[in-house]
């Protein structure tokens, strides 16, 4: 029994992989046929021009630099953003969750700079920070700080009530209930929130050097499209999804591991999108 839910589970696996593959395959065949028969690939690219180009960054280099520099320094940017916005959430967010009187008292500003347009911020912060990384962390802060800020208040305030209640009672002290309770309640919260912080971070990165910067994939994108590269820009956007595909991949296998302690789903629950 067992050994036939194994393989039937396997077969699934096969089949959705190889659909996934017929699909690409598909997408790619017809837009290829397009740009070479229908319509122009000088707008609209075609795969085999993105391949040419992604081969001569990799192997002879952008005309800024290597093309790994471009991507070290986006990586870079992002990834001090992230984790700069991603400890500012958590703190804000438990701290908030658990005070009510504090939320009570911060809540209409903290909707006000929610509302904000935070991606035209990156334009400003070009003007107070310069053309350097500070400028694009400061844009992947504001970008990942209330993605995490919002699970980890939601996740702070849905502690079970009895549970915090009965290890006051029994003399806990509130940093033990914050240690014991709330963080490891809130933990799956806040780490849900880390998938979609770190492809705001990637997108902070890009935006920010779009605006304004010396280099970065934003910055080679930018500089594709100034010059009618449509190749090029097709090019450095397979590039950060290939980089966000990643992270994603590594932030699943934390999350996995870390929260080894919670009970397990339904399998087929697990496996959806």
């Amino acid at each position: 029994m067992i050994a036939r839910q194994k393989l039937k589970t396997n077969a699934r696996r096969r089949n959705i992989w190889l659909l996934r593959l017929a699909i690409v395959v598909v997408w790619l065949g017809s837009w290829e046929l397009a740009g070479r028969y229908w319509i122009d690939p000088f707008f609209y690219s075609m795969p085999s021009k993105i391949w040419e180009r992604l081969v001569e960054w990799f192997s002879t280099g952008t005309d800024f630099g290597s093309i790994w520099y471009q991507i070290l320094v986006t990586v870079e940017e992002a990834v001090i953003g992230f984790v700069l916005g991603a400890i500012l959430g958590v703190v804000l967010g438990v701290v908030l969750g658990r005070s009510q009187y504090l939320a009570d008292v911060l809540s209409p500003f903290i909707k006000a700079a929610n509302a904000l347009p935070r991606i035209v911020l990156a334009a400003l912060f070009v003007i107070w920070f310069g053309l350097g990384m500070s400028s694009k962390v400061a844009t992947v802060v504001v970008l990942v700080f209330f993605a995490v800020f919002f699970n980890a208040f939601t996740g702070a305030r849905e502690v079970d009530r009895n549970l915090i209640d009965n290890a006051r009672i029994l003399g806990a002290s509130r940093w033990a209930v914050l240690k014991s309770i709330v963080l490891p309640s809130a933990t799956s919260w806040i780490l849900s929130s880390l998938h979609v912080a770190f492809g705001f971070a990637l997108i902070g990165a890009v935006v920010g050097e779009y605006t304004g910067a010396k280099a970065g994939m934003g910055f080679l994108i930018s500089n594709a499209q100034g010059t009618f590269d449509t190749a090029g820009v097709y090019a450095g956007m397979l590039i950060i999804t290939v980089v966000a595909i990643l992270a994603e991949w590594g932030i699943g296998t934390a999350e996995s591991r870390l929260l080894r302690w919670r009970p397990q789903v339904n399998a087929q629950a697990s496996q959806g999108i």
